[in-house]
């Protein structure tokens, strides 16, 4: 699936490229392919270019917005950021990696919402974290 059919982020900052699996207010799976060419990786650094722990964060949340505003009840809702509990980064991302994405929600009411999500490289953990968010109209 196209995260663009239930997110409303776009380029350069849509950080996840397809869902693989999605179970609506439950779990989603999918991934981010680093291609190098990213606008973040010349600044960040010059002659190592890593990709920002941040960023993986964001595309952590933004596949956690495709589980959620998947969910019937939430169609036409806009999930924003609460705060970030438990981030751990694990390992450098480099150009050319695929992060795999994977998030699991924990607790979801009617205006917010908590979950947990992952990140990966060739099945090694390359990042980890708790999400708090709010569900607002759009």
């Amino acid at each position: 699936m196209d995260p663009r059919q239930v997110l409303p982020h776009r380029e350069p900052f849509l950080l996840v490229d397809q869902v693989l699996e999605v179970v609506p207010a439950k779990s989603a799976r999918g991934f981010w392919k680093l291609t190098g060419d990213e606008w973040f990786f010349k600044g960040h650094f010059p002659g190592r270019p890593t990709l920002p722990g941040v960023l993986m964060i964001e595309a952590i949340a933004q596949l956690g917005g495709v589980a959620v505003l998947s969910a019937e009840r939430y169609k036409g809702k806009l999930a924003l950021f609460g705060g970030v509990d438990k981030a751990r980064f694990r390992r450098q991302v480099l150009p050319g990696d695929v992060l795999d994405l994977e998030v699991e929600m924990t607790r979801l009411s009617a205006s917010a919402g908590k979950g947990s999500g992952r990140a990966s490289v060739e099945g090694v953990l390359a990042c980890e974290a708790d999400l708090l968010f709010v569900i607002v109209d759009n």
